[in-house]
């Protein structure tokens, strides 16, 4: 199935030689290497924005009804002399949840990763369609400017949840962010879904057609497995949530009823009959729980590719990794009605899907016992990266375990809507993901920006905020089970919940504590382009093309005839060699068999 590159791209004079203006070349740039780029410090400044709405609305909840003078400053008539007005409660745990998934974690890690690797790692100039690249990327600023631009409205930002379920996002008289707060939530979300629908189009097509004479599908890096079946499910289930937005919208300004019947507001009967909310239930979470995987899997490809890099050592079960992936693919799309077990469900369906939910938990163990054998054993070069890694993993099985009580029918409707499920769903999701970024930022800096990131300040970034994250999730999941329900404005007018108060102080604080210590990390990020210790062509050591490619970047990656590929990507510690790593560009020895776990 592999292809020759020469047949994209002439070898010697590949047509990149153009001069190019600070426009061209920074901002309407066609290079996937600085796209990438772009999406990362567009998703980091959005990520900055969402963790900023997260203290906010924990310091409400550990100290409701003070005065907070925070509040005042970025609140305005929001927070009448410090305190928070209810309804922008709610509308900052909307546009926070919206954020962080589909702007920090989707953008993070599928839009940076994904067109800083895919090219490098298989032997192409670039994406198959550097003008679509450009346009999937200005089509996300252009969502995340809308997105932002809600927040300004008189009437209030989006407030019906993330997850903007109907009657609330439908009727534009229901609450203040109801009205053009939600509509600017709606037009933003179907631009964004345009750009990732682009942006995986192009992802697959560069990895069917553009890959370098010699790379098989079974030569492709983890990495690249997983942006590809990333970019499938994504052009599955995204053009569903896209269907389910603009029924919303024809509800919302042209008086139809697919997600409204029967609604009465101050006694006063509407005129909507017919439809019905859950079958927004339905078609949100048919994109919804996908977008889980479209989130964890990049993480998953980059952590394995750092835990072999990092621990001198071939990765374990590669093709079973593969297999695991594809399996996570499929059981992803039929696993959505797990969080629609309190909407009525027949219980026989509810069944159904509780099975396939408990099934998918098995290609994730695989990959979870896959990646601690890889470290088992290893001569592993504990930095920043590394670190990271490994933290992903503890917080994905320390998650998944309490994924198996919320996909359990009879389990989820004790704990539904409760902190149990923010903990689950943070750690598993956001948490996991995040680490992922992380260690993709700190592995790949050195091919991003040609130089190094500072290593001290790396090992305090993650301590703390390893440390931070179980600080807060790992309280939540006790309140939950006390009962304590979520998107509460306070809990105090509740009695029942008074002893959990001191709780929630702890998790604020340890909130507080980390997000404090991302500017480390924002410091580290932009003082290491300037100012850090220039990089080697490959400083990790490491076995895929990318680290074949200049120091300094060029468009179209290789300056001479792109490298051929004679063997898988995890030649670790290999017998018979002089180093612990032997590239995918260094033809077989003679009497050298090539290894495929």
């Amino acid at each position: 199935m592999s292809t020759h590159a020469d047949t994209h791209a002439n070898e010697d004079d590949h047509g990149h030689h153009h001069k190019e203006t600070f426009v061209t070349k920074y901002i309407f740039s066609q290079d996937h290497k600085m796209i990438s780029k772009q999406y990362l410090i567009t998703g980091t400044i959005m990520g900055v924005i969402g963790v900023l709405m997260s203290i906010m609305f924990r310091m409400q909840i550990a100290w409701p009804e003070e005065p907070n003078v925070l509040f005042e400053a970025l609140l305005g008539k929001w927070a009448p002399e410090g305190v928070m007005d209810a309804d922008i409660y709610l509308a900052l745990v909307t546009i926070h949840g919206t954020i962080m998934v589909f702007f920090l974690l989707t953008a993070g890690l599928s839009g940076t990763f994904s067109n800083l690797l895919i090219p490098l790692q298989i032997g192409a100039r670039d994406m198959a369609s550097g003008f679509l690249n450009m346009i999937s990327y200005w089509l996300f600023f252009l969502s995340a400017v809308i997105m932002l631009s809600s927040l300004f409205v008189e009437a209030g930002p989006a407030a019906a949840g993330w997850t903007i379920y109907p009657p609330l996002s439908a009727l534009p008289m229901a609450q203040g962010g109801s009205g053009m707060g939600m509509t600017l939530w709606l037009i933003s979300m179907a631009i964004f879904i345009a750009s990732s629908l682009l942006g995986s189009l192009n992802y697959i097509v560069t990895v069917i057609n553009l890959r370098t004479k010699g790379m098989s599908m079974t030569r492709l890096p983890l990495t690249i497995w997983a942006f590809f079946v990333t970019a499938i499910i994504g052009v599955v289930s995204f053009p569903v949530l896209l269907s389910a937005a603009l029924l919303l919208i024809m509800d919302r300004s042209f008086g139809t009823s697919f997600f409204l019947s029967d609604i009465f507001i101050q006694g006063e009967v509407l005129h909507y009959q017919g439809g019905s909310p859950v079958l927004f239930e339905h078609l949100f979470w048919f994109l919804g729980h996908p977008e889980v995987y479209i989130v964890i899997l990049p993480a998953m490809g980059i952590v394995s590719e750092i835990m072999a890099s990092n621990s001198r050592k071939p990765i374990f079960g590669y093709r079973a990794m593969i297999a695991s992936i594809l399996a996570i693919a499929f059981l992803s799309t039929i696993v959505w009605g797990h969080h629609m077990f309190v909407s009525g469900m027949n219980p026989f369906l509810g069944s159904v899907f509780t099975f396939t939910t408990l099934l998918i938990a098995i290609p994730s163990a695989v990959k979870a016992f896959n990646w601690i054998t890889t470290i088992w054993k290893g001569n592993i070069q504990m930095n920043t990266a590394m670190l990271f890694s490994i933290g992903f993993v503890s917080t994905f099985i320390t998650g998944g375990l309490t994924g198996i009580i919320l996909g359990d029918s009879a389990l989820d409707i004790n704990v539904h809507d409760t902190y149990f499920v923010i903990a689950h769903f943070h750690l598993v999701m956001g948490i996991s993901a995040l680490y992922g970024m992380f260690a993709g930022v700190y592995h790949w800096y050195p091919k991003m920006f040609g130089r190094m990131m500072n290593k001290n300040l790396g090992y305090i970034h993650f301590w703390v905020t390893a440390i931070c994250a179980y600080g807060v999730f790992f309280p939540m999941h006790f309140i939950g089970m006390a009962g304590l329900p979520r998107r509460y404005y306070t809990n105090s007018n509740f009695p029942l919940f008074d002893d959990l108060h001191d709780v929630n102080v702890v998790i604020t604080v340890f909130a507080i504590i980390g997000a404090i210590f991302q500017i480390i990390f924002l410091y580290n990020f932009f003082a290491s382009m300037f100012f850090g210790k220039k990089a080697t062509q490959n400083p990790w050591k490491s076995t895929t093309l990318e680290w074949t490619t200049p120091v300094k970047h060029l468009h179209g990656n290789w300056p001479g005839a792109i490298p051929h590929v004679y063997r898988w990507p995890y030649d670790y510690s290999k017998p018979g060699h002089d180093v612990d790593f032997v590239p995918q560009n260094v033809p077989l020895k003679e009497g050298e068999e090539e290894l495929q776990h």
